[in-house]
């Protein structure tokens, strides 16, 4: 879903521009968020480089949390992800490490949330969220949504800057990358690197417990046409069918009220 007050052009980056750039060369009071507009986004984002991890705690918060709201991608959503992914090579979030055992990657280092953000806003802008908006009119569809448009035109630019951390000596890094590159290479011009991300996508696989990570990592290879079953162990076996049967009741019930089952409209 996105949203906008009105047609917006945007550029789109075959490469990264700096940081500062982006910063400086954007209009943010004039791009939409959920809740008014950017104008504050400039200051937040500035913060996320801060040396201090409490005063970049707080900027994820402002910069991201103003971007992001029920899966949507707004006007500003754009330039803050091509920033994001800017500055994931800045020293202050390249060296920032977990504080305390147990850390969740939603409360861990910066960089590894900067990372969750972009994969998840990539998810939100895929082909499947795509073709579930625009059914067989896709074309149609993006062209009424310029900034899920914007978004899925500048995934070259921000996998530019995810892909020099599929390497990273920290696997928590290694494995937020690799979730953030799996829908970002959906584009025409990235389908290239899936040999590349799915010999990641084995180590991760190989190392790995966390249930979201080999999750995503199982939909990107199947998508690429790996068979996926040496790979499984018995608890993804067991989410895999969870999964399909959590589909099939799905499809079953909206089945019952568009397909006959029932001969009166739905109560509601």
């Amino acid at each position: 879903m996105t949203h906008s007050r009105g047609r917006t052009e945007y550029p789109h980056p075959a490469e990264l521009p700096p940081a500062h750039t982006l910063l400086e060369s954007t209009d943010w009071a004039s791009l939409a968020t959920p809740s008014g507009t950017g104008e504050s986004l400039p200051a937040a984002l500035m913060r996320l480089t801060d040396p201090d991890p409490v005063v970049r705690d707080s900027a994820l918060r402002d910069a991201l949390w103003a971007v992001t709201h029920q899966n949507s991608i707004y006007e500003a959503t754009v330039p803050v992800a091509l920033y994001v992914a800017a500055i994931l090579d800045h020293p202050a979030i390249a060296t920032d490490r977990s504080l305390h055992d147990g850390e969740t990657p939603r409360t861990g280092p910066t960089l590894v949330r900067l990372l969750d953000w972009l994969g998840d806003t990539a998810h939100d802008a895929d082909d499947e969220c795509v073709a579930l908006g625009g059914g067989d009119r896709v074309e149609d569809f993006l062209d009424e949504c310029p900034e899920m448009r914007a978004f899925r035109d500048a995934r070259p630019a921000i996998f530019s800057a995810v892909r020099t951390l599929l390497d990273h000596d920290r696997a928590d890094v290694r494995h937020a990358a690799l979730l953030a590159a799996i829908p970002l290479i959906e584009h025409p011009l990235l389908t290239a690197y899936r040999a590349e991300l799915a010999d990641h996508a084995r180590g991760l696989l190989a190392t790995s417990t966390d249930r979201r990570h080999r999750d995503r990592v199982f939909a990107g290879l199947r998508a690429w046409g790996h068979d996926t079953n040496s790979l499984e162990n018995t608890s993804d076996i067991a989410a895999r069918e969870h999964h399909a049967r959590l589909r099939a009741a799905r499809a079953s019930w909206e089945g019952s009220w568009t397909g006959g089952g029932y001969s009166e409209d739905p109560p509601f």
